[in-house]
This record gives C-alpha cells, sequence and structure tokens, in this order.
C-alpha cells in the first residue's frame, strides 16, 4: 500500500537564515512521528531579494523532498501560500513558516484530528504576548469587524498554521480571487473541521516581512473577498441619513416658521442647510470610498492575469 503524502507548504521572502535551519528542525522531527507518512517541503520563494532560492537549492540536490517554486517577483504570502498548495502532491498539507514560529511539535495533533476525520484542522495561536497597543487594539477589532460582516466566521488566532486534507485542496484551487485571504478562503469552504491550539515561538532569525500596512491591505481584501456589507453599508446609511435628516429639517422648518422660534435656537436657514449639506456630503464621500473599494476589486478581477508568474521550479513535475 503507498504511503500517504504530507505536503508542507513554506512561503519564503528573504528568509536565507532560516530555511535551511527549518529543514533540519521539520526533517529531524519527523523521525519521530509515529505515523509512516511520506512528506515533501515546498518552498515558495516570492521574489526574495537575497540568497533564499541558493540555501533552497543547496538543500534540494541533497534532499529530494525539498521542492521549490520561485516566482519571477514579489506577490504577496498569501498568492505564495496559494501557489504551493497549488503544486503540492500530498494526500493533505499543512501550512508552515519558515521562520519556526509555529510550533513543529503540534504536527502529531494535525495528523491525529485529520486521522480521525476532520477535513481541515485549524490552529488558534495563544494571545499573542505584545506591549504594542496598536497592534493589540488593531487584532481585536479586526476580528469583531470580520465576523461582524463576513459570510463566515473567522476565530480569533486562527492564523495559516492548518491541515488542509486534498479534497479541501482541490476545492482551494478553484479560487480565482486575486485579492485573498487564504485562511478566509478556507473558512468559506466549510467541510468537517477541527481545533489545536498552540502558543507561538520567537523569530528564530531575521525580521517579520509582513508589515503594518500589508497587514491593513490584508484586512480590506478579507472584507471585500468575504462579504458585501460593506457596499449595502452605504445603502443603509443613506436610508437612515434620510429618515434622521428628514424629520429633523421638519423640526426646524416648524419651530423657526411656525413656532417663531419659540425653542430660541436662533439658527438661520443658511446655518441649518449649511451644516445639513456638510454632513451630507461627507456621508456622500464616504459610501463613494466604500464602492470605489469594490470597483477597483471588479476591475483587477476583470483584468483576468494570472495569479503569479512562476520562474522556476525544482523537483516538481
Amino acid at each position: 500500500m503507498q504511503k500517504k503524502i504530507i505536503s508542507l507548504i513554506i512561503p519564503c521572502f528573504n528568509e536565507e537564515q532560516n530555511v535551511a535551519q527549518a529543514h533540519s528542525h521539520i526533517t529531524t522531527f519527523w523521525k519521530t512521528l509515529k505515523y509512516d507518512f511520506d512528506y515533501e517541503l515546498v518552498f515558495v520563494d516570492d521574489g526574495s531579494r537575497d540568497s533564499t532560492v541558493l540555501e533552497i537549492e543547496k538543500l534540494a540536490k541533497k534532499d529530494s523532498q525539498v521542492k521549490l517554486v520561485q516566482f519571477s517577483r514579489n506577490f504577496g504570502k498569501e498568492i505564495a501560500t496559494t501557489a504551493g498548495i497549488q503544486n503540492c502532491n500530498g494526500d493533505a498539507c499543512i501550512m508552515y513558516d519558515a521562520d519556526l514560529q509555529y510550533p513543529i511539535e503540534k504536527l502529531p495533533d494535525f495528523l491525529d484530528k485529520w486521522e480521525n476525520g476532520a477535513d481541515v484542522v485549524v490552529g488558534i495561536r495563544d494571545k499573542k504576548k505584545t506591549n504594542n497597543f496598536v497592534e493589540k487594539f488593531g487584532s481585536m477589532m479586526f476580528y469583531k469587524c470580520a465576523n461582524l460582516i463576513a459570510e463566515v466566521e473567522i476565530k480569533a488566532g486562527a492564523l495559516d498554521f492548518r491541515l488542509m486534507d486534498r479534497v479541501v485542496i482541490e476545492e482551494f484551487s478553484k479560487f480565482t480571487e486575486r485579492g485573498r485571504m487564504t485562511r478566509a478562503l478556507i473558512d468559506w469552504l466549510g467541510f468537517k473541521r477541527d481545533y489545536i491550539y498552540y502558543t507561538e515561538n520567537e523569530r528564530f532569525a531575521g525580521e517579520a516581512s509582513y508589515s503594518f500596512d500589508k497587514r491593513v491591505k490584508l484586512a480590506f481584501s478579507t472584507f471585500l473577498s468575504t462579504s458585501l456589507f460593506p457596499l449595502k453599508f452605504a445603502g443603509y446609511l443613506g436610508i437612515w441619513i434620510s429618515i434622521i435628516t428628514g424629520p429633523l429639517g421638519i423640526i426646524f422648518a416648524i419651530n423657526k416658521y411656525m413656532l417663531g422660534d419659540m425653542m430660541n435656537w436662533n439658527t438661520t436657514g443658511a446655518t441649518q442647510v449649511g451644516i445639513l449639506t456638510a454632513f451630507l456630503i461627507g456621508i456622500n464621500l464616504m459610501c463613494m470610498g466604500l464602492i470605489s473599494l469594490y470597483i477597483a476589486n471588479i476591475h483587477t478581477e476583470v483584468a483576468n492575469r494570472p495569479l503569479y508568474v512562476v520562474k522556476n521550479k525544482i523537483n516538481l513535475g
């Protein structure tokens, strides 16, 4: 009977200090597993500007289980993860980071859940230890807003550290969105799922490449790709403004022109109209901004460009 294969998907951007250590860490730990599974390490180089590709090529020459998908330029981590999923050969895949922040010791837990019938096994990170108030608050608000407007539940702490069965891999590969959040799309697919909990390690070497602006872009991509609420919100807001400002205008008019300013507001008609007009212009601009985000997203989709461009592949068919 042919052994099952587990693919570890490892997106890389300027990880020259980490790839060899990640390979050593994974291969050493794999020998201790109770399961007699084969594995492959699918590294996806996302346009690194250092020697990441050279380091992976060295590993691939010594170990045929090391695979490489090299992009022609930087396309972003979400697209790199997608490329790894689409190019893997495993009966299941596990998304992993080259910086070793995901604890490899949790692999048996993922495999146990999978063997017991789960199609998707999601790693839930314990609350991240950080003194950065902006990061804490931003993370909290992201999950609250995402779950308020998204069509699927996005669990707090559920990052990319997760396992997918082959049937899920095949369905995931059908997605064509350019602006994407991998984990949100996986959640959208459904399937039987289970969870494991872990504490994140410190980064092995180097600096994180996922900057604040990239996280903001990812948040917008999540909202635009998982929900129509922002677009509907513009309409809802317009209705509520009409409901509020209509009676308010009538009250102002009655007070001024029928009751002789009995309430002593001392407001002129020009003042009332000016305040109301300025408020409505601001709301109108905000709604136009929301709509423009959708138009930009539609433009990207209809351009029908490839998700990524592969410069080179190693040990892959």
